[in-house]
């Protein structure tokens, strides 16, 4: 991974401040904060929680399940599942300031028990080995050159027969997307595979694979409606701009579209198991 770009990219401090001042001018300051409220602002990759939502329904965690969420950025999707399934999750990121405002968003909710926050390398899981029921990563691989490692380290923390649901955006036939975009301001942060390389490293790591789909053309109409929707409404009062940046997450949205639209992305989700 290119992390210096990467730290650029999503460069930003005070980002739990920032949240909370949003949410309280949005509802009022005597707004209740819970892992609900906070899932437009956190939720920090493509479709919120409605592809949380999905993912969960495919983990099926149960109470007192240990979960890991390999690049949890500022742990939204862990602090919902902590909260709605009343499972213990661990969030792993790269950057330290996505690390500190998981934290404090922890703490605003009341989940610091339930959720724990590390900072380190997908590529080097500071976890023995089986040490996870279930894992899962939302729109990461996308910033991961070694992808069999990515894999191959999340198959040695996993239990025997645990689950690992993966969602992330892939290269497309078109050639590279129109820069910048959510997870890269340049080439140099952005590392896609194509769907059959993806799965290939899936089977490669010793997975056995539940379910793999590219959902490009499904989710092509929506992705119109939203980018429509935002440059004749404009951006809501809640959403992840609120520490991206209200400008550049335009920027953002639009060039993903666009990329889409061109056939230079590829949407791919997959559900895998360990075997045993």
């Amino acid at each position: 991974m290119a992390r210096d770009g990467l730290a650029a990219h999503y460069q930003g401090e005070d980002i739990a401040e920032r949240i909370l001042s949003a949410l309280r001018a949005a509802q009022g300051a005597d707004a209740r904060v819970t892992a609900e409220v906070l899932a437009p602002l956190d939720h920090f990759h493509g479709r919120g929680l409605a592809a949380t939502t999905e993912m969960a329904a495919r983990l099926d965690p149960q109470a007192d399940d240990r979960i890991l969420d390999i690049g949890s950025g500022i742990g939204g999707p862990a602090r919902w599942l902590a909260e709605r399934f009343g499972c213990h999750v661990t969030g792993l990121d790269l950057m330290p300031s996505f690390c500190r405002a998981a934290e404090a968003l922890n703490a605003a909710v009341g989940l610091s028990a339930r959720v724990r926050i590390l900072q380190g390398s997908a590529l080097d899981l500071p976890f023995p080995a089986a040490s996870f029921d279930h894992a899962y990563s939302q729109n990461v691989l996308m910033n991961i050159a070694d992808k069999a490692r990515f894999f191959t380290e999340a198959f040695r923390v996993l239990k025997p027969g645990g689950l690992f649901a993966v969602s992330c955006v892939g290269a497309g036939p078109g050639g590279e997307p129109f820069y910048p975009v959510p997870w890269a301001s340049t080439p140099a942060e952005s590392f896609l595979a194509t769907p059959e390389e993806t799965r290939r490293l899936v089977l490669d790591a010793g997975f056995d694979l539940v379910r793999f789909e590219d959902r490009t053309e499904a989710m092509l109409p929506a992705r119109r409606r939203m980018l429509e929707e935002v440059e004749r409404d404009g951006l809501p009062a809640l959403g992840w701009h609120v520490f991206m940046g209200a400008e550049r997450s335009l920027e953002l949205v639009a060039n993903t579209v666009r990329s889409d639209l061109a056939g230079r992305l590829t949407t791919l989700e997959l559900l895998a198991r360990r075997p045993g």
